[in-house]
């Protein structure tokens, strides 16, 4: 993972440059629109946080709060973070009292809707591609690309949530590579059982509260965008919604690929490239992306050291 990291940041390290090489230009922006795209990030991690506590079953804030964003912080700093943060995140909840099966089944609940939800985005657009307005072959394809993964994992996760064998050869798999890497430790026989009576489960209380898990994701990503939003506006350069909406898929899209930290480099090149293809100028791209990624990645990273800190005091 670390030499494909490497490789990876040398092919986007000009992108890394240009838009890090903007830093001195944020001081021209309105202080005023810092606010909003903070105010943005942050009512998109409080979105995250109540979407966990539902997946999670628990009524509890300061646990899943302060876990998620240690997690957080950790899935955004290692190459392929996103088990890492997991891991970290399940052992904090786990300090905290939670049971370790519920927070598994909790956690693939809450990254299928996650998921679903990002390559749902592009469903969205669909209208306008289709009336033939003035949009890039490039942000079309990635439309179209979305829209295919979301059938994809809508189908995944319908399989899952409805039926069994999958998830029973799933829990089985997860068996025996449990019993080759661990081999001194006692091999486990029920997983099959508890992660169907989980799934079970998290099936009955996302069917009574699926209101509150549908308004939590579309928050989520909502608020996320409008941050991108509103720093295209802060540099004066907004193009129509729907082809920032594409350009935006397109940066979260690449931020799931696990090849570098939290898509460092991968999304500034992908952003500033797609918002150039949605209509804005390379130096507003630049500094819009500059923008957006401060509050949606590296203050949640400066951010994470702090909520563990809290967590190890409160639970110690």
């Amino acid at each position: 993972m670390l030499v494909v990291a490497a490789i990876s940041f040398h092919i986007v390290a000009p992108s890394i440059v240009e838009v890090v090489g903007s830093w001195p230009r944020v001081s021209s922006v309105a202080p005023e629109w810092l606010i909003v795209i903070v105010a943005c990030e942050v009512l998109s991690f409080a979105s995250a946080i109540t979407l966990q506590r539902i997946a999670l079953r628990t009524s509890a804030w300061f646990a899943v709060a302060t876990s998620q964003l240690a997690g957080n912080a950790m899935s955004q700093v290692v190459p392929g973070g996103a088990a890492a943060g997991a891991t970290l995140q399940l052992r904090l909840l786990g300090q905290a009292g939670a049971d370790t099966t519920t927070a598994i089944s909790g956690f693939t609940a809450f990254s299928l809707l996650q998921t679903a939800s990002i390559l749902f985005l592009p469903v969205l657009t669909l209208p306008t591609i289709l009336a033939g307005a003035g949009v890039d072959r490039g942000l079309a394809q990635t439309a179209f690309l979305g829209i295919a993964g979301f059938v994809a994992v809508a189908g995944l996760g319908a399989l899952l949530l409805t039926t069994d064998p999958l998830l029973v050869g799933i829990a089985r798999l997860i068996e025996v590579v449990r019993k080759t890497v661990l081999r001194k430790r006692p091999a486990t026989t029920d997983l099959p059982a508890r992660l169907v009576g989980e799934r079970n489960s998290i099936r009955e209380v996302l069917g009574e509260r699926w209101r509150e898990a549908l308004v939590a994701t579309a928050c989520r990503l909502g608020f996320d965008f409008l941050a991108l939003f509103a720093a295209l506006a802060a540099v004066g350069g907004l193009p129509k919604p729907s082809l920032a909406l594409l350009a935006y898929t397109t940066a979260t899209l690449l931020a799931m690929v696990p090849i570098t930290p939290g898509g460092l480099g991968l999304v500034e090149a992908g952003l500033t490239g797609t918002l150039a293809l949605a209509g804005v100028k390379p130096a507003q791209a630049v500094l819009a992306t500059l923008l957006y990624r401060l509050a949606s990645y590296w203050l949640p990273i400066l951010a994470g050291p702090v909520a563990y800190t809290l967590f190890r005091r409160r639970y110690r």
